[in-house]
Order: structure tokens, then C-alpha cells, then sequence
């Protein structure tokens, strides 16, 4: 039997059918009170001219290295600037369809990043355009990217039932009318107040009062709000489960 070294060297890589591995970001923030994705304009084919998501083929780094790379390339951010650090990345799925795209074999791992306040982007790479686009006003996108954004957006509204990542939408010091509009914005539906102020301080370690309030009033001019911060959760017991009913927050 042949050693290690023996078999490598005679290894051909090219007796097998050629596969690329690239990076997809489907990067959330919220805008004006909505939920926005970011868009690139395709500068070259396949596709030219069509939006898509930040992305491209991984270079020698590691995956979550070129997803960071990708957003940092739109948002004209580097990785040591502070509002990219603040950035929530997971990875959110690998889509490897045989024809997803025209030019060969083309395996893309997806992954979702959550940010409050990201700038204007500016378009890096093969990208001629780039911009935040209200999620359901997003229309056809290039390759399958309609439906990793599908699977990103599912993402978030699940994630914001069991984790404490709204918070991440947010200050460092929040009301809780504040992470209401985050949950309104993730989930696209109106929410109680009431409803929501009671179901949020009733999940142990979710958020912790900073014994401050507001300088100003509170919603609609009452009185001023009290302030919190992000607790020691890890995941909400019991969930904060999407409204299916009039009540705004099961």
C-alpha cells in the first residue's frame, strides 16, 4: 500500500468533477421602523443587472472569515471598527442545488448577520450597487437568493421567540417600548404594549432594570420611561411566541 505522501502526490483532483465554495450574508437591520436586507446590483454575469446578496467564492480563510469579509467589502466597514464588531453572524445553511448556478457546480453556505445601525453601503467587488431594501419589497433576486433570504428571515423571527438576540437591535440602554418596535419590525405585525411590557419582564434574565428612566416622556407623552439592559439569558423560558391572535404576544 502506498503511504500518504505517496498517494497525494499522485492525487488528480481533476478526475473528478470541479466544485466551488462560496459565501452568502443576509445582513437585517431595521430602518425606519421596518425590517431591511441588504442588496448588491450584480456588476458582471451570471445575472448582471439583478440584485442579490453580499457574497462570494472563499478565499484561503475560513468561512465565517469571508462572510465578514463580504459585509465589510459593502458596508465600506472594516472588521476593527466598532459597529462591525457589534454585528450577531451565524451560519445559517449550506445550498448546494446542482443548477443554482449557470457558470458550474457552485456550493454556497449562507449566513445571517443582525446589526442595529449599519451605514449607507457602498458597493465592493463585481457589485455596481448596493443598498438596504425593506424585506417585503425585496422582488426576484439572482441564483436561489430569494429563497436564502426566505430561510434568513424565518431565521430571525424564530430566533427573537427563544433567544434574547433583539436585544442585540437595540442600545446598550433600552425601554422596553424600544425592543417592542424591534419585535413589530422582525415579526411584521403590531404588538399589545401591555401585553408585551408583561410577557418580556415575566422571562427570568431577559432584560434587568437599570434604575434610570428617560429625559423625556414616554410614548403617546406619558410619563418617563424606565431604562433596561440586555440580561444574563441565554434563552428565553418561557418563549416569546409569535401573535396568532388579537392579544399582540402569546
Amino acid at each position: 500500500m502506498a503511504t500518504e505522501s505517496e498517494f497525494l502526490d499522485a492525487y488528480d483532483p481533476r478526475a473528478f468533477p470541479a466544485t466551488a465554495v462560496t459565501v452568502d450574508v443576509v445582513a437585517l437591520t431595521i430602518r425606519d421602523g421596518r425590517l431591511h436586507v441588504l442588496l448588491i446590483e450584480r456588476g458582471e454575469h451570471p445575472f448582471a443587472g439583478k440584485r442579490a446578496l453580499p457574497g462570494g467564492f472563499v478565499r484561503e480563510e475560513t468561512l465565517e472569515e469571508a462572510a465578514r469579509r463580504e459585509l465589510a467589502e459593502e458596508t465600506g466597514l472594516t472588521p476593527e471598527q466598532p459597529a462591525l464588531q457589534r454585528v450577531h453572524l451565524e451560519q445559517l445553511g449550506t445550498f448546494g442545488d446542482p443548477g443554482r448556478d449557470p457558470r458550474m457546480r457552485v456550493v454556497s453556505v449562507a449566513y445571517l448577520a443582525f446589526a442595529p445601525s449599519l451605514p449607507d453601503p457602498r458597493s465592493g467587488g463585481d457589485a455596481t450597487a448596493a443598498g438596504w431594501f425593506p424585506v417585503d419589497e425585496v422582488g426576484s433576486l439572482a441564483f436561489d437568493h430569494g429563497d436564502i433570504v426566505a430561510a434568513g428571515l424565518e431565521r430571525a423571527r424564530s430566533k427573537l421567540e427563544y433567544t434574547p438576540l433583539a436585544t442585540a437591535f437595540v442600545g446598550p440602554e433600552f425601554t422596553i417600548a424600544e425592543l417592542r418596535s424591534v419585535y413589530s419590525a422582525v415579526w411584521g405585525e403590531d404588538l399589545h404594549a401591555g401585553n408585551f411590557h408583561r410577557k418580556v419582564l415575566s422571562v427570568p434574565g431577559f432584560v434587568e432594570s437599570t434604575g434610570a428612566t428617560t429625559e423625556r416622556g414616554g410614548e403617546r407623552g406619558g410619563p418617563r420611561a424606565r431604562l433596561y439592559r440586555a440580561g444574563d439569558a441565554r434563552l428565553l423560558h418561557p418563549a416569546l411566541l409569535r401573535p396568532t391572535s388579537e392579544d399582540g404576544v402569546r
